[in-house]
Protein backbone atom coordinates (compact mmCIF):
# COMPACT_ATOMS: atom_id res chain seq x y z
CA UNK A 1 0.00 0.00 0.00
CA UNK A 2 0.99 3.66 -0.77
CA UNK A 3 0.29 6.10 1.96
CA UNK A 4 0.68 9.91 0.74
CA UNK A 5 1.03 11.30 4.25
CA UNK A 6 0.81 14.68 3.28
CA UNK A 7 1.01 16.73 0.07
CA UNK A 8 2.81 19.57 1.43
CA UNK A 9 6.56 19.93 -0.27
CA UNK A 10 9.49 22.25 0.08
CA UNK A 11 9.49 21.66 -3.83
CA UNK A 12 8.03 22.62 -6.96
CA UNK A 13 9.36 20.00 -9.17
CA UNK A 14 8.00 20.27 -12.72
CA UNK A 15 5.10 16.90 -13.45
CA UNK A 16 4.65 16.33 -10.20
CA UNK A 17 1.07 15.78 -9.47
CA UNK A 18 1.25 17.41 -5.84
CA UNK A 19 0.34 20.82 -6.04
CA UNK A 20 -2.31 20.98 -3.69
CA UNK A 21 -3.82 24.89 -3.84
CA UNK A 22 -4.85 25.62 0.13
CA UNK A 23 -3.05 24.61 3.31
CA UNK A 24 -1.34 21.47 3.17
CA UNK A 25 -3.63 18.22 4.18
CA UNK A 26 -2.41 15.59 6.18
CA UNK A 27 -3.58 11.90 7.44
CA UNK A 28 -4.08 11.89 10.93
CA UNK A 29 -1.51 9.66 12.84
CA UNK A 30 -4.33 7.43 14.48
CA UNK A 31 -5.90 7.03 10.65
CA UNK A 32 -2.39 5.47 9.21
CA UNK A 33 -2.14 3.16 12.19
CA UNK A 34 -5.58 2.14 11.47
CA UNK A 35 -4.82 1.06 7.80
CA UNK A 36 -1.71 -0.14 8.79
CA UNK A 37 -3.26 -2.53 11.56
CA UNK A 38 -5.83 -3.64 9.04
CA UNK A 39 -3.26 -4.05 6.37
CA UNK A 40 -1.30 -6.46 8.55
CA UNK A 41 -4.59 -8.73 9.50
CA UNK A 42 -4.18 -9.03 5.80
CA UNK A 43 -0.55 -10.79 5.78
CA UNK A 44 0.55 -6.91 4.43
CA UNK A 45 4.17 -6.00 6.12
CA UNK A 46 5.70 -3.55 3.39
CA UNK A 47 4.51 0.24 3.29
CA UNK A 48 5.64 2.96 1.30
CA UNK A 49 5.63 6.69 3.00
CA UNK A 50 5.15 9.45 0.49
CA UNK A 51 3.88 12.90 0.21
CA UNK A 52 4.50 15.63 -0.74
CA UNK A 53 7.56 15.34 0.96
CA UNK A 54 7.02 12.86 4.14
CA UNK A 55 9.70 14.44 5.95
CA UNK A 56 7.26 17.39 6.73
CA UNK A 57 4.80 14.91 7.93
CA UNK A 58 5.36 15.75 12.04
CA UNK A 59 4.67 12.06 13.24
CA UNK A 60 6.58 10.44 10.46
CA UNK A 61 8.54 8.23 12.52
CA UNK A 62 6.24 7.34 14.78
CA UNK A 63 4.61 4.95 12.36
CA UNK A 64 7.71 3.06 12.28
CA UNK A 65 7.80 2.97 16.27
CA UNK A 66 4.54 1.99 16.41
CA UNK A 67 4.26 -0.82 13.72
CA UNK A 68 7.87 -2.72 14.64
CA UNK A 69 6.55 -5.54 12.77
CA UNK A 70 6.41 -3.89 9.22
CA UNK A 71 8.69 -2.71 7.05
CA UNK A 72 8.48 0.80 5.78
CA UNK A 73 10.19 2.93 2.54
CA UNK A 74 10.12 6.55 2.54
CA UNK A 75 10.62 8.49 -0.60
CA UNK A 76 11.90 11.69 0.10
CA UNK A 77 13.73 14.71 -1.98
CA UNK A 78 16.44 14.01 0.19
CA UNK A 79 16.75 17.92 1.53
CA UNK A 80 15.77 17.01 5.09
CA UNK A 81 18.07 14.10 6.00
CA UNK A 82 20.20 16.21 8.28
CA UNK A 83 22.46 14.22 10.76
CA UNK A 84 20.00 13.72 13.75
CA UNK A 85 17.21 12.32 11.24
CA UNK A 86 19.34 10.05 10.36
CA UNK A 87 20.34 8.70 13.21
CA UNK A 88 16.63 8.10 14.03
CA UNK A 89 16.29 5.93 11.10
CA UNK A 90 19.22 3.72 11.96
CA UNK A 91 17.96 3.36 15.26
CA UNK A 92 14.56 2.46 14.12
CA UNK A 93 16.06 -0.56 12.22
CA UNK A 94 12.83 -1.16 10.23
CA UNK A 95 13.41 1.89 7.44
CA UNK A 96 14.66 2.13 4.01
CA UNK A 97 14.87 5.33 2.31
CA UNK A 98 14.32 6.07 -1.64
CA UNK A 99 15.98 9.53 -2.71
CA UNK A 100 14.89 11.17 -5.64
CA UNK A 101 17.51 11.93 -8.04
CA UNK A 102 16.96 12.83 -11.81
CA UNK A 103 20.48 12.87 -12.74
CA UNK A 104 23.58 14.50 -12.99
CA UNK A 105 23.45 18.46 -11.78
CA UNK A 106 22.69 19.81 -14.55
CA UNK A 107 19.39 17.57 -15.12
CA UNK A 108 18.25 17.16 -11.78
CA UNK A 109 18.53 20.68 -10.84
CA UNK A 110 16.49 21.70 -14.22
CA UNK A 111 13.21 19.93 -12.94
CA UNK A 112 13.65 19.94 -9.12
CA UNK A 113 15.46 23.44 -8.37
CA UNK A 114 18.84 24.84 -8.46
CA UNK A 115 20.88 23.91 -5.86
CA UNK A 116 19.11 20.87 -4.95
CA UNK A 117 21.67 17.69 -6.15
CA UNK A 118 24.26 19.01 -4.01
CA UNK A 119 21.85 18.90 -1.03
CA UNK A 120 20.49 15.73 -1.79
CA UNK A 121 23.96 14.21 -1.87
CA UNK A 122 25.00 15.60 1.26
CA UNK A 123 21.90 13.80 2.92
CA UNK A 124 22.80 10.56 0.72
CA UNK A 125 26.34 10.60 1.80
CA UNK A 126 24.94 10.95 5.60
CA UNK A 127 22.69 7.61 5.21
CA UNK A 128 26.21 5.93 3.69
CA UNK A 129 27.77 6.74 6.71
CA UNK A 130 25.27 5.44 9.38
CA UNK A 131 24.97 1.97 7.02
CA UNK A 132 21.39 2.50 6.15
CA UNK A 133 19.86 0.87 3.28
CA UNK A 134 18.94 3.05 0.86
CA UNK A 135 17.91 3.26 -2.73
CA UNK A 136 17.49 6.17 -5.15
CA UNK A 137 14.64 7.08 -7.52
CA UNK A 138 15.28 8.54 -11.20
CA UNK A 139 12.29 9.27 -12.82
CA UNK A 140 13.72 9.03 -16.98
CA UNK A 141 12.19 12.10 -18.94
CA UNK A 142 13.38 12.84 -22.56
CA UNK A 143 15.60 15.64 -21.14
CA UNK A 144 18.08 13.14 -18.77
CA UNK A 145 17.32 9.89 -20.78
CA UNK A 146 20.65 9.33 -22.66
CA UNK A 147 22.56 10.15 -18.85
CA UNK A 148 20.48 8.67 -16.25
CA UNK A 149 20.27 5.04 -18.17
CA UNK A 150 24.02 5.37 -19.12
CA UNK A 151 27.28 3.34 -17.40
CA UNK A 152 28.46 6.42 -15.95
CA UNK A 153 25.16 7.06 -14.44
CA UNK A 154 24.82 3.89 -12.75
CA UNK A 155 28.49 3.49 -11.28
CA UNK A 156 28.03 7.18 -9.99
CA UNK A 157 24.63 5.54 -7.63
CA UNK A 158 26.57 2.34 -6.99
CA UNK A 159 29.44 4.82 -5.67
CA UNK A 160 27.03 6.87 -3.70
CA UNK A 161 26.47 3.86 -1.60
CA UNK A 162 22.93 2.84 -2.60
CA UNK A 163 21.25 -0.58 -2.68
CA UNK A 164 18.89 0.14 -5.59
CA UNK A 165 18.11 2.12 -8.17
CA UNK A 166 14.46 2.08 -9.10
CA UNK A 167 13.33 3.96 -12.43
CA UNK A 168 10.17 5.30 -12.92
CA UNK A 169 9.47 6.65 -17.00
CA UNK A 170 7.90 10.71 -16.50
CA UNK A 171 4.25 11.37 -16.45
CA UNK A 172 3.29 14.78 -17.82
CA UNK A 173 0.86 15.69 -15.23
CA UNK A 174 -0.17 18.53 -12.85
CA UNK A 175 -0.11 22.00 -13.18
CA UNK A 176 3.54 22.39 -14.74
CA UNK A 177 2.92 18.90 -16.73
CA UNK A 178 5.83 19.60 -19.27
CA UNK A 179 4.65 17.48 -22.31
CA UNK A 180 8.48 17.87 -23.26
CA UNK A 181 9.57 16.04 -20.88
CA UNK A 182 7.68 12.83 -22.25
CA UNK A 183 9.75 10.04 -23.44
CA UNK A 184 8.38 8.68 -27.21
CA UNK A 185 7.75 5.17 -28.47
CA UNK A 186 11.27 4.40 -29.29
CA UNK A 187 12.59 5.74 -26.05
CA UNK A 188 10.17 3.24 -24.20
CA UNK A 189 11.69 0.42 -26.47
CA UNK A 190 15.29 1.81 -25.39
CA UNK A 191 14.55 2.17 -21.81
CA UNK A 192 13.70 -1.56 -21.42
CA UNK A 193 16.96 -2.74 -23.42
CA UNK A 194 18.70 -0.51 -21.40
CA UNK A 195 17.23 -1.43 -18.28
CA UNK A 196 18.59 -5.42 -18.97
CA UNK A 197 22.00 -4.11 -19.76
CA UNK A 198 22.20 -2.22 -16.60
CA UNK A 199 21.08 -5.11 -15.04
CA UNK A 200 24.18 -7.59 -16.42
CA UNK A 201 26.77 -4.85 -15.71
CA UNK A 202 26.27 -3.36 -12.25
CA UNK A 203 26.52 -4.37 -8.86
CA UNK A 204 23.47 -3.00 -7.85
CA UNK A 205 19.05 -3.90 -7.82
CA UNK A 206 17.30 -2.62 -10.70
CA UNK A 207 13.82 -2.16 -10.43
CA UNK A 208 10.76 -1.27 -12.22
CA UNK A 209 7.67 -1.45 -12.05
CA UNK A 210 6.66 -1.34 -15.50
CA UNK A 211 7.43 -4.70 -16.98
CA UNK A 212 6.74 -8.72 -15.89
CA UNK A 213 9.35 -11.23 -16.30
CA UNK A 214 8.36 -11.86 -19.49
CA UNK A 215 9.00 -8.13 -20.87
CA UNK A 216 5.15 -7.60 -21.00
CA UNK A 217 3.76 -3.83 -20.06
CA UNK A 218 1.92 -3.74 -16.28
CA UNK A 219 0.21 -1.62 -15.01
CA UNK A 220 0.11 -2.28 -10.86
CA UNK A 221 -3.38 -0.07 -10.72
CA UNK A 222 -5.09 -2.00 -13.27
CA UNK A 223 -4.34 -5.60 -11.96
CA UNK A 224 -4.78 -4.47 -8.39
CA UNK A 225 -1.59 -4.96 -7.15
CA UNK A 226 -1.72 -1.69 -5.30
CA UNK A 227 -3.47 1.24 -3.88
CA UNK A 228 -2.74 5.08 -2.99
CA UNK A 229 -4.18 6.07 -0.29
CA UNK A 230 -3.91 10.43 -0.68
CA UNK A 231 -3.66 13.06 2.39
CA UNK A 232 -7.93 13.43 2.05
CA UNK A 233 -8.22 9.80 3.19
CA UNK A 234 -9.18 8.69 -0.52
CA UNK A 235 -8.63 5.40 -1.64
CA UNK A 236 -7.00 6.42 -5.44
CA UNK A 237 -6.04 4.16 -7.97
CA UNK A 238 -2.64 5.18 -8.17
CA UNK A 239 -0.49 8.27 -6.61
CA UNK A 240 -0.89 10.68 -9.90
CA UNK A 241 -3.87 9.88 -10.19
CA UNK A 242 -5.82 12.05 -7.73
CA UNK A 243 -9.87 10.67 -7.88
CA UNK A 244 -11.59 8.81 -5.13
CA UNK A 245 -15.30 7.42 -4.20
CA UNK A 246 -13.99 5.48 -1.04
CA UNK A 247 -12.83 7.07 2.17
CA UNK A 248 -11.25 6.04 4.68
CA UNK A 249 -13.18 5.77 7.95
CA UNK A 250 -11.79 6.10 11.41
CA UNK A 251 -12.81 2.97 12.56
CA UNK A 252 -14.33 1.32 9.18
CA UNK A 253 -13.10 -1.92 7.72
CA UNK A 254 -10.43 -0.46 5.16
CA UNK A 255 -9.89 -3.93 3.14
CA UNK A 256 -13.64 -4.36 2.73
CA UNK A 257 -14.35 -1.05 2.08
CA UNK A 258 -11.80 -1.51 -1.07
CA UNK A 259 -12.50 -5.12 -1.99
CA UNK A 260 -15.70 -3.40 -2.37
CA UNK A 261 -15.11 -0.50 -4.03
CA UNK A 262 -17.11 -0.17 -7.15
CA UNK A 263 -14.90 3.07 -8.47
CA UNK A 264 -12.07 1.13 -8.60
CA UNK A 265 -13.31 -2.42 -9.96
CA UNK A 266 -14.73 0.11 -12.77
CA UNK A 267 -11.47 1.51 -13.34
CA UNK A 268 -9.43 -1.50 -13.67
CA UNK A 269 -12.07 -2.47 -16.39
CA UNK A 270 -12.22 0.65 -18.32
CA UNK A 271 -7.95 0.50 -18.14
CA UNK A 272 -7.47 -3.11 -18.96
CA UNK A 273 -9.35 -2.51 -22.10
CA UNK A 274 -7.67 -0.31 -23.47
CA UNK A 275 -3.76 -0.86 -23.42
CA UNK A 276 -1.51 -3.00 -20.63
CA UNK A 277 0.21 0.59 -20.28
CA UNK A 278 -0.96 3.66 -18.53
CA UNK A 279 -4.02 5.36 -19.56
CA UNK A 280 -2.77 8.92 -18.13
CA UNK A 281 -0.28 9.14 -20.66
CA UNK A 282 -2.08 7.02 -23.66
CA UNK A 283 -5.89 7.68 -23.17
CA UNK A 284 -6.24 11.26 -21.09
CA UNK A 285 -9.45 12.25 -22.71
CA UNK A 286 -10.89 8.46 -22.19
CA UNK A 287 -9.54 8.79 -18.70
CA UNK A 288 -11.62 12.36 -17.95
CA UNK A 289 -14.41 11.25 -19.33
CA UNK A 290 -14.51 8.10 -17.69
CA UNK A 291 -13.90 10.05 -14.11
CA UNK A 292 -17.12 12.74 -15.03
CA UNK A 293 -19.06 9.78 -15.20
CA UNK A 294 -17.99 7.93 -12.53
CA UNK A 295 -19.41 8.31 -8.79
CA UNK A 296 -15.95 9.34 -7.22
CA UNK A 297 -14.22 12.66 -7.08
CA UNK A 298 -11.43 14.93 -7.72
CA UNK A 299 -8.61 14.68 -4.69
CA UNK A 300 -6.20 16.69 -6.35
CA UNK A 301 -7.79 20.24 -5.13
CA UNK A 302 -7.27 21.18 -8.63
CA UNK A 303 -9.27 20.34 -11.89
CA UNK A 304 -7.81 16.63 -12.89
CA UNK A 305 -10.49 16.30 -15.11
CA UNK A 306 -9.54 19.61 -16.94
CA UNK A 307 -5.97 19.11 -17.09
CA UNK A 308 -6.58 14.93 -18.66
CA UNK A 309 -8.70 17.09 -21.39
CA UNK A 310 -5.72 19.44 -21.92
CA UNK A 311 -3.69 16.97 -22.29
CA UNK A 312 -2.47 15.26 -25.76
CA UNK A 313 -2.18 11.24 -25.56
CA UNK A 314 1.53 10.43 -25.26
CA UNK A 315 3.72 6.81 -25.60
CA UNK A 316 3.83 4.32 -22.93
CA UNK A 317 5.63 1.59 -21.88
CA UNK A 318 3.32 -0.90 -23.67
CA UNK A 319 5.52 -1.86 -26.75
CA UNK A 320 3.73 -5.41 -28.09
CA UNK A 321 5.44 -5.64 -30.80
CA UNK A 322 9.07 -5.18 -29.22
CA UNK A 323 8.78 -7.36 -25.36
CA UNK A 324 12.11 -8.42 -24.01
CA UNK A 325 11.68 -10.79 -21.70
CA UNK A 326 13.94 -10.79 -18.81
CA UNK A 327 17.23 -12.42 -18.92
CA UNK A 328 18.07 -12.76 -15.71
CA UNK A 329 17.07 -15.81 -13.49
CA UNK A 330 17.34 -13.40 -10.48
CA UNK A 331 15.14 -11.01 -11.91
CA UNK A 332 12.72 -13.41 -13.20
CA UNK A 333 12.34 -14.90 -9.58
CA UNK A 334 12.10 -11.46 -8.31
CA UNK A 335 9.24 -10.44 -10.21
CA UNK A 336 7.38 -13.91 -10.03
CA UNK A 337 7.73 -14.02 -6.15
CA UNK A 338 8.44 -10.69 -4.26
CA UNK A 339 9.20 -7.79 -6.49
CA UNK A 340 8.97 -4.73 -3.56
CA UNK A 341 5.82 -5.07 -2.03
CA UNK A 342 3.66 -5.05 -5.36
CA UNK A 343 2.66 -8.67 -5.45
CA UNK A 344 3.97 -10.88 -8.35
CA UNK A 345 4.38 -9.91 -11.77
CA UNK A 346 4.98 -13.80 -13.19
Amino acid sequence: MFLSLTDACNLRCRGCWVDYPGSPRTLPFDTVSHIIHSAKQQGCRFFTLLGGEPLLYPDLWRIPERHRDCYFQVITNGIFLDDETVERIRKLGNVTILVSLDGGEANNDARRGKGVFAQVLEGVRRLRRAGILFGVATTVTAQNYDEVLGDSYARFICRLGAAYLWYYGYRPVGTDSAPDLALSAAMFVGFRKRLLELRRRHPIVIIDTYWDAEGKAVCPAALGLGFHIGPAGGVEPCPPLSYAADFIEPQGDVFAGIDGSRFLRDFQEFAVKRTRGCVILECPGELADFLEASEGRDTSGRNLVGELRASRPCPSHSTPESEIPEDSRVYRFLKRRLFFGLAAYG
